[in-house]
């Protein structure tokens, strides 16, 4: 039981500062936090609620995402959009992110 709950927890891990850069990736257009949950997903990361809504409020904190609440089907919602300092920063990170991998893929093979 403690190998497969060590198992998950460094997986959480390895996934944390993933998200990061998947969620910038996908929000180039609005997205509100539940499709944007649903579009990761989609596309193969599945990301809890509880670890996405607080990071879209730390980027947003920290300059990297814009929000706008809007009316839609008489309740609101709030969009995340990539903002002109996440536009800069995109760029860098998919050039570190890339470093990572090639760093990776000799230490793994």
């Amino acid at each position: 039981m403690a190998n497969t709950e060590s198992f998950e927890n460094v997986v959480l891990e390895l996934r944390r500062g993933v998200i990061v850069l998947a969620a910038l990736s996908q929000l180039e257009t609005e997205e509100y936090g539940y499709s944007l949950l649903k579009k990761l997903a989609e596309l193969g990361l599945e990301v809890d609620q509880g670890t996405l809504y607080p990071l879209l409020r730390r980027l947003e904190t920290q300059g990297v995402l814009e929000s706008v609440w809007k009316l839609e089907e008489s309740r609101p919602r709030r969009y995340y959009v990539i903002s002109a300092e996440g536009k800069k920063l995109l760029p860098k990170l998919k050039k570190e992110w890339a470093g990572i991998v090639s760093v990776m893929d000799k230490m793994l093979s």
